[in-house]
């Protein structure tokens, strides 16, 4: 019988994107790790690079929590077990506190998990008390824990910032206005932590700013009660699968890995930059990434282009998602107009666009069965290839995107997200014989 479990958790928000979360989550994590805690971090919706920050903060594994994509049931299952091995959990939300369906508030509603938001305090004095309290008074049934003030100029706008707070409301300390602090991004999001030699700096710079300002660390308890016990079956004993993982290909969700492994599969990873072969695999995993900061590169490897044609020329399954199906097309073209000639597994081309192009969860029904997952890019693809489904948004969000197949090769821009339906992703990676019998 497995019981609820207990440990200290905040969930760290923000009124809107570009306030810092990431920064403040990441010097919270590496505060409590440099002072002997064992922490576990968990980003709020599907997002693939402020977890990879997070993770180097912290030391340990980051998975994505959301009521929709992931589930309720699921997301309980992942706190409760994070309970169970750490000393404290951190939560990071996502966009804006209450923006989305469902939101980061929803989720902390859910749990349990107080709020500790995080407010630019750039430009700012005593409207920061006003907008702190508009936070945690917006939903009364709420849980909040405090105000966290990020980019604060100097002691003294500290003091302002600090002194604006209604009664009631905790402070939680600051982070100076420092770019030795600062997480770089570019057009998805924040740049991969593989690519930023000074991260480690980066990230103690942080944790050391907020050690001097920060009085309450660790958060109150949180009472996480038992899922309910799960189990797959091993429906992929004996497949290898071949994922790509590089600068080019690296977002992958950690549970989809957990799930492939769960139901029997052995994982082996490849780099389609670096690689001339593919390793012995039964099927094939491309998820997404950065390609169009590689195309040239990617074009220039001719074996590995080579192989995935004859992988696809054999019957064996290919799963490729957004940078994944990129990499498959006749040619990606970059925004400076900077083309390449890749795989030409599916016919058409993808260009990069300035802006971007598609934004949502969605939910996709494929003969295997339905799975759930999110699209997020900045390219627009041709083909004359008709879609095998085609996805739709919960919650109307921009992007309904298609599904092409073309034999045992199945390409989206959407990132599926494996857990929400174990027994459709255990068809897709099948073997041959299999998929006939």
């Amino acid at each position: 019988m497995t019981h609820a479990r207990h440990c200290p958790a905040v969930l760290v928000a923000a009124p809107a994107s570009g306030q810092g979360k990431t920064t403040v989550t990441a010097a919270l994590a590496r505060l409590h790790r440099q002072q002997g805690r064992r922490v576990r971090v968990f980003k709020c919706g599907p997002d693939f690079l402020d977890p990879m920050i997070l993770e180097r903060a912290s030391g340990a594994p980051v998975y994505q929590l959301d009521l929709w994509m992931v589930g309720a049931e699921q997301s309980r299952r992942l706190l409760w077990q994070a309970a169970g091995e750490a000393d404290v959990i951190l939560i990071e939300g996502v966009m804006g506190l209450f923006d989305g369906t469902p939101s980061s508030a929803d989720l902390a509603r859910h749990f349990g998990v107080p709020v500790l938001a995080v407010i630019d305090g750039k430009a700012m004095a005593q409207t920061f008390g006003a907008l702190a309290l508009g936070l945690a008074s917006y939903q009364p049934d709420l849980p909040f824990a405090g105000v966290l003030a990020n980019r604060v100029g100097s002691a003294r706008h500290g003091q302002l910032l600090e002194g604006s707070l209604p009664a009631g409301l905790r402070w939680y300390g600051g982070l100076p206005r420092d770019s030795a602090i600062e997480l770089p991004s570019r057009h998805l999001g924040l740049v991969q932590a593989d690519e930023l030699a000074d991260l480690d700096q980066r990230l103690d710079a942080a944790a050391a700013a907020l050690a001097a300002s920060c009085e309450h660390l660790l958060p109150p308890p949180v009472c996480f009660e038992a899922p309910a016990l799960e189990s797959l079956p091993q429906a992929l004993a004996g497949q290898r699968i071949g994922v790509a993982q590089d600068a080019a290909f690296a977002f992958i969700y950690r549970a989809n890995l957990d799930v492939l492994r769960a139901l029997g599969a052995e994982l082996c990873f490849f780099s389609p930059l670096r690689d001339a072969a593919l390793p012995r695999c039964d099927a094939l995993y491309l998820p997404g990434g950065y390609p169009e900061l590689h195309h040239q590169q990617l074009a220039a490897n001719a074996p590995m282009l080579a192989a995935l044609r004859a992988h696809h020329g054999a019957g064996k399954p290919l799963l490729a998602e957004c940078g994944g199906m990129l990499y498959l097309l006749e040619q990606l073209t970059d925004v400076h107009g900077q083309g390449a000639a890749l795989a030409g597994l599916l016919p058409g081309e993808a260009q990069m666009q300035p802006r971007l192009a598609a934004l949502a969860l969605q939910l996709v029904e494929l003969p295997e069965g339905s799975l759930r997952g999110h699209t997020f890019h900045h390219s627009l693809t041709r083909t004359a290839l008709a879609p095998l489904a085609v996805g739709h948004s919960p919650n109307g969000g921009r992007g309904a995107e298609a599904v092409y197949r073309v034999g045992r090769l199945t390409a989206s821009y959407v990132h599926f997200y494996f857990p929400s339906n174990p027994a459709a992703v255990a068809a897709l990676f099948a073997p041959a014989e299999a998929c006939a019998a």
